[in-house]
């Protein structure tokens, strides 16, 4: 085997653990901390109840919100400004992957100064970074575990993938009661992006065993939780997809992606739409596109789905696969390209731009902006 590293924050996991948040933060030496959250955090009562666990402790707090969901260059630097002027020396980020990766930015920029595009691409990052703590509002975008970082450049219409070990935080608070209050359409686009970041990285070509076994962990609880937590809300189900997320976190957190994800980031900074809704429309075509290239695993992502079969592991795969499709067809989510997207005109700027993404090196099969091209024609 190569060698391989597995990076991941210390996690705090239950119902109710935010209420350790100033404990921990007093820990990490907190005197001011600068909370990054945003409105619909504020109007489901979680800013304010975070503010108040952290008063109660007599620490400061300095809000920043000005952040949208796919989050921009120029508010990261607003955020960062905002650091520096209250002399705030811990980072909270309350949210789902927008929040928590602006406040990712935002540390960037405190701790190494310049511009957030100066440490585009992987292992920019010199020097160190203030204490991060994260509280993920959502079963999805595993940013609380990750390296990475997300970040749209305004002018060049570009999400930068930024990726560093100084971008993991020092803590994770994950409660799962923080889900009780999201839509269920949002409960399904979430878990959809952590199905994805879990299929994707266990056939990345980076994978290594410390990776997949979380990442079929995460498949099977995803699998098993998504339609019970979308219909009833029920805390156990959406305790379980909070694991899942997790553990597709550390997962692709250490293994890296695919050209979903390549082509979500395109598309995403193009046209600003959600991430977690262009999952179920790209991820059964992906996996189609990567099949010959990796039998074996999308054999073994077929069994979680299916259960076992007598047939090939090419069949296997190629029935998850459809079996896949039909989840997503069931749960009433979008499935095609053209439902979210205004025309077909961008698609080849879209497709070159994802070739370059990073997240396309580690893709289990070569893939060009052709190749990229007709993805989206079989998924429009």
């Amino acid at each position: 085997m190569l060698v391989t590293k597995f990076a991941i924050p210390e996690i705090i996991f239950g119902k109710g653990s935010t209420k350790h948040l100033a404990q921990c933060a007093r820990r990490l030496g907190a005197r001011r901390v600068l909370l990054v959250s945003d409105a619909g955090l504020e109007r489901a009562g979680w800013v304010s109840m975070i503010k108040g666990l952290l008063e109660e402790d007599l620490l400061d707090c300095v809000y920043f919100n000005n952040v949208d969901s796919n989050p921009r260059d120029h508010q990261v630097h607003e955020g960062a400004a905002l650091y520096r002027e209250s002399r705030a020396d811990v980072i909270v980020g309350l949210g789902g992957g927008s929040p928590i990766d602006a406040a990712k930015g935002i540390a960037t920029i405190v701790g190494n100064g310049g511009q957030i595009r100066d440490y585009e691409g992987a292992n920019k990052i010199m020097r160190p970074l203030p204490p991060m703590i994260f509280i993920p509002s959502t079963a999805g975008s595993g940013s609380d575990m990750s390296q990475y970082s997300i970040i749209t450049d305004v002018d060049r219409q570009v999400k930068m993938s930024i990726i560093s070990r100084s971008l993991v935080p020092n803590l994770s608070i994950i409660d799962p009661t923080m889900l009780t209050t999201k839509t269920p359409e949002l409960i399904i686009a979430s878990a959809a992006d952590a199905l994805a970041h879990a299929v994707e990285s266990y056939v990345s070509k980076a994978a290594s065993p410390f990776t997949e076994h979380q990442a079929l962990l995460a498949i099977r609880l995803i699998l098993d939780n998504i339609t019970e937590a979308a219909e009833t809300r029920s805390l156990h189900a959406l305790e379980q997809l909070s694991i899942a997320s997790t553990a597709a976190g550390m997962s692709f957190s250490n293994a890296g992606l695919g050209i979903v994800h390549s082509l979500a980031h395109s598309i995403g900074a193009r046209y600003d739409v959600l991430h977690g809704l262009v999952h179920p429309i790209l991820l059964p075509v992906v996996m189609r596109f990567n099949l010959p290239a990796t039998e074996k695993k999308m054999a073994c992502i077929g069994k979680e789905v299916l259960g076992p079969r007598i047939c090939s592991e090419h069949c296997l795969g190629e029935k998850g696969i459809d079996a896949l499709h039909e989840l997503f067809v069931r749960l009433g989510v979008t499935t095609r390209l053209r439902d979210i997207l205004p025309t077909d005109s961008d698609i080849e700027a879209i497709c070159r731009m994802a070739e370059r993404d990073t997240c396309t090196i580690t893709n289990p099969r070569q893939a060009s902006w052709k190749d990229l091209i007709r993805i989206c024609e079989e998924a429009w």
